[in-house]
């Protein structure tokens, strides 16, 4: 007993177990967020898990997933090219390996559009549409007389939850994942005045009540939630404005979803502190840059900072942070690894924010 004891105190007393200990103090969620690889890119994707996530002891990987896979439960909603199951394999073994939580995301509720481009849910399923009356336009301009930025899917159609949650299962499954993230952020369509079933409806109560429905679905094989806080946040109120912030009235939505539900905070041209908002409504909050690396760097101080004079209570809603990246998974490789560079990017770009970001949590580190 006595020797099991002393071979246990070696352990944690090891140069390796305490740094670990460190970080997961400082910081407990460092994240990572991109689209998934492309097959043809996956190799390239799995060198940059090994050799540089791993390394800078990322421990939470989100892939948005999205119609990039191999679907069976509903093959037509498949993109052209798009990961096999064997591919996503090859990801959850990596991501074990390296002790990384991989979870997968798919949009859900808004962001059904891009531009002139109805996505694949609503080009299959156009009855799911919110504001079907609402044409895509042949060359997409913002602002529009429409107001549309992206589409949503409605809510309450009797059938949508049915085909998405398919979907929402089966790449759970094969990703072997713990946790869903359903993006839903920037939804500006939402209760339509011409939607024969939310018109009229509580914008907020609309929104909360989608959360819920994803959330209680996801329950039902102990998976938890994240989505996007943008929505939850008075755009108009705080002055943040309508893209990290809500002006349709859903950010009162945050006093009715559940309070298990994980925010990702992303602020990207001021680093705003709203993850204190979060925290104090009983959510866990992570605070999520882009491509300002000097706004990352404060942001991962004021987390830590946070965590550090927060109550015990507090404390633990302040989970950490995660770079954000909004190009293919391609780019960010070719721009990570040199092979293609903006010039008139100078500084602010999605790779030297990422470097920026994991500098000063090692700094940060080093110093605790």
């Amino acid at each position: 007993m006595a020797r099991l004891f002393f071979t246990f105190f070696l352990l944690a007393s090891s140069p390796v177990v305490l740094a670990q200990a460190r970080i997961d103090s400082l910081l407990p969620t460092r994240g990572f967020c991109i689209a998934a690889p492309k097959p043809h890119q996956l190799d390239t994707f799995l060198k940059f898990i090994n050799e540089e996530l791993a390394p800078r002891q990322v421990n939470t990987l989100i892939l948005r997933i999205d119609f990039n896979y191999q679907f069976d439960s509903h093959p037509e909603l498949r993109d052209s090219a798009s990961l096999s199951k064997r591919d996503v394999k090859k990801l959850v073994k990596v991501c074990q390996k390296n002790r990384i939580l991989l979870i997968p995301q798919i949009n859900l509720l808004g962001h059904q559009s891009w531009a002139s481009t109805t996505h694949n849910l609503l080009r299959i399923y156009p009855q799911f549409d919110e504001t079907p009356h609402v044409k895509m336009p042949e060359k997409y301009s913002w602002p529009n007389p429409d107001g549309l930025y992206c589409k949503s899917y409605c809510p309450l159609h009797p059938d949508v939850h049915q085909v998405v949650f398919a979907l929402v299962d089966e790449i759970c499954d094969v990703f072997e994942a713990e946790a869903f993230h359903a993006g839903m952020d920037e939804v500006f369509y939402i209760g339509d005045d011409k939607c024969p079933r939310c018109s009229g409806r509580d914008k907020s109560e609309l929104f909360a009540g989608e959360v819920a429905e994803i959330r209680h679905h996801l329950a039902q094989k102990n998976r938890k939630l994240w989505i996007w806080g943008d929505r939850l946040i008075d755009g108009k109120t705080t002055g943040i404005g309508m893209w990290e912030g809500s002006f349709n009235n859903t950010h009162r939505a945050i006093d009715l979803i559940p309070k298990d539900v994980t925010i990702c905070d992303w602020h990207y041209e001021r680093p705003d502190q709203t993850a204190v908002y979060f925290a104090m409504k009983g959510l866990n909050v992570i605070t999520c840059p882009w491509r300002k690396p000097g706004f990352a760097v404060t942001q991962t101080q004021d987390m830590v900072k946070f965590r550090q004079s927060a109550t015990p209570v507090m404390k633990e809603r302040f989970q950490g942070m995660m770079q954000t990246v909004w190009s293919g998974a391609g780019a960010f490789l070719d721009e990570f690894y040199g092979v293609k560079v903006n010039p008139e990017a100078g500084e602010n770009t999605q790779a030297n924010c990422f470097r920026a970001l994991y500098g000063e949590i090692k700094r940060l580190t080093d110093e605790n």
